[in-house]
């Protein structure tokens, strides 16, 4: 394995890879970075280095990018997942950082600290002018409660203000917990005398701090950012720190970094420091040893932890679901291998228990199953990117959940649905007791074989004899049948009767024509399992 640090990350983390003897960390620089990528399996990064698609087409054999922090900016998130690169970051690792900045930032306006320490360098003495505010009764607005909201309303709560929080993700019943009243955006701009912001950039939350939001704010609130420079329309807080509207504001983070010939550095009610928050030597540990452990999990184990392009479970749920994920792969593998046509919409259905789990590495993981049986497929599908390049190449995915199977015997089913311009197919299988996949029906019919190895699927008239002659053509064409199962409908349709018939070894062309040549014999379709290879955990 070879991983490449392309940013300064704790020694600590490089130790982690070092203890692997036969590991190649590399540590590299602007110039040196585009030359070891050829090789490398990981790249870890922090904010400095930008990883695109041209970085990434430089890389091909990289599994992974591992981000030490929790933005990821820097990181094109399309490019990766379309490469089936998995992309994780380092949620919390510097969550007391950002939180005690936050909270630090919020004294210093409440206090004129900046002010008070440039007059008293200046050789002044100007108590009077810098009396200033307690935080304890006022009441602080946390928009986004995730890792860093909820501590910095742990350390508010500790300084007797009252903490009012919007976000829509974040149970009710966890706010009472924490002692924060949950409300509306709106409702939080207007009841608070301190508002902080900690939420990701999205196209619902860019230019979220703008002239119609100020308006909404009490006359003097003071505004905290250490999140995304993007939340604020900079124009429109400036004009409100003019104004006294917004009595003051304390920024780490701009929409363009570094900051240069703003306006904001003008202002006296204004507080300025370089995107610092996370920024401490602790933070800094612990990020870099946790991406580092995250990378190397992945390497070794295939588990992804803190995945940003991959659906995210704990290890457990994925050592219950490891069996479910190669059913989901034989599936969609056996009904490409057996479809006529261009396939427009693969569907997934799943009964049972099952229904009840997170599902999208399973639909993932038959997707990939699929479109790794197109001959002419420039790019293999995984688990990261089976679902992209299935909307590339214009294939709707669909899903559909039910509590229990209401008729087969057993009670976990998986089944799949290729739709093309002419027809429409479906398999159906379980799991055994021992962890192999299982096929159970063919568009409705039942017929049980074990989905591994080689085997021909056969459509025939349900008529006698068929298998005799069958049996009579595979042992002229020197082919050993290790199972053969077959299956029709009830209703006596002629064309509603199926057979899978498990061989050994390879089935050539010419044994498929063979079986062509039988007049009851509608259609004869080789399909091939290839080994299981080691899967990808979310956690």
């Amino acid at each position: 394995m070879k991983i490449v640090i392309a940013d300064k990350i704790s020694p600590s983390a490089s130790a982690i890879f070092g203890e692997h003897k036969d590991w190649k960390v590399v540590t590299t620089d602007k110039e040196t970075l585009p030359g070891e990528l050829a090789t490398a399996d990981a790249i870890l990064v922090r904010s400095a280095t930008f990883v695109d698609a041209a970085m990434m087409d430089k890389a091909p054999k990289l599994r992974v990018i591992g981000r030490a922090g929790v933005g990821v900016d820097n990181v094109d998130l399309d490019a990766a997942t379309k490469r089936g690169i998995v992309v994780m970051n380092t949620p919390g690792g510097n969550a007391v950082a950002v939180a005690e900045h936050t909270f630090a930032l919020m004294l210093a306006l409440a206090r004129h600290l900046v002010r008070a320490d440039s007059t008293m360098h200046a050789g002044k003495w100007e108590k009077k002018t810098l009396q200033g505010t307690e935080l304890r009764g006022k009441t602080l607005g946390i928009v986004g409660l995730g890792r860093v909201g909820v501590e910095v309303s742990r350390r508010a709560i500790a300084f007797g203000m009252k903490v009012v929080g919007h976000d829509p993700y974040v149970a009710p019943s966890l706010a009472q917990q924490l002692n924060i009243t949950l409300g509306s955006l709106d409702e939080v701009f207007a009841q608070s005398d301190y508002i902080t912001l900690h939420v990701g950039l999205t196209p619902q939350t860019q230019g979220m701090i703008n002239a119609d939001s100020i308006r909404k704010m009490k006359k003097g609130v003071r505004l905290i950012n250490c999140a995304r420079g993007e939340l604020l329309n900079e124009a429109a807080v400036i004009e409100a720190l003019q104004s006294g509207q917004l009595g003051g504001a304390a920024l780490d983070v701009y929409s363009h970094e570094p900051l240069k010939d703003s306006p904001l550095s003008t202002l006296p009610n204004v507080i300025l420091t370089p995107h610092i928050a996370g920024s401490t030597h602790e933070a800094s540990e612990a990020v870099g040893v946790q991406i580092a452990l995250q990378v190397r999990e992945y390497l070794l184990k295939g588990v992804i932890q803190n995945a940003v392009n991959v659906p995210s479970i704990s290890e457990e749920e994925y050592q219950q679901m490891l069996p479910y994920i190669l059913l989901g792969e034989r599936l969609g593998a056996f009904l490409a291998q057996s479809s006529e046509g261009g396939v427009e919409e693969m569907g997934l259905s799943y009964s049972g228990d099952i229904a009840e789990w997170k599902t999208a590495l399973i639909r993932n993981a038959a997707v990939a199953g699929a479109l790794n049986q197109i001959a002419h497929a420039h790019e293999r599908a995984n688990l990261v990117n089976a679902a992209s390049i299935a909307e590339e190449r214009g294939i709707r995915i669909t899903e559909r959940k039910k509590a229990r199977d209401a008729g087969g015997a057993a009670s976990n089913v998986l089944r799949m649905t290729f739709k093309t311009g002419q027809q429409e197919n479906t398999v159906a299988g379980c799991v055994q007791p021992s962890g192999l996949p299982r096929l159970l029906e063919i568009d409705g019919i039942n017929v049980e074989a074990p989905l591994e190895g080689t085997f021909i699927y056969l459509r025939n008239l349900d008529v006698p004899g068929v298998v005799g002659r069958v049996g009579t053509v595979l042992g002229q064409q020197n082919v050993n049948i290790a199972n053969f199962s077959l299956g029709r409908r009830q209703s006596g349709q002629e064309t509603s009767a199926v057979a899978v018939v498990q061989v050994d070894g390879e089935i050539s062309d010419k044994v498929l024509d063979a079986l062509r040549c039988i007049e009851t014999i509608l259609l004869a379709k080789a399909i091939r399992f290839a080994a299981p290879q080691p899967k990808a955990v979310s956690a």
